[in-house]
């Protein structure tokens, strides 16, 4: 299926964000993230399904400043 990834579209078997984000090799750990706009906590990773069209953005926290 195709979701949108950080502004690019990608084609992906990931059926849960937390299989997207094995698939792309991001730990889950070091990242935040929100599904069509909405954060999901960290431990709704495994139970979040994904579907055709979704808009993931992935974020790394940046320190500095």
């Amino acid at each position: 299926m195709r979701v949108e990834l950080n502004g690019r579209t990608i084609e992906t078997g990931a059926n849960t964000l937390a299989e997207l984000l094995q698939e792309q090799q991001i730990d889950p750990r070091t990242v935040a993230t929100a599904l069509n706009g909405e954060f999901v906590p960290r431990s709704c990773y495994a139970s979040q399904q994904l579907e055709a069209g979704n808009q993931l953005e992935i974020l790394s926290p940046m320190q500095g400043g």
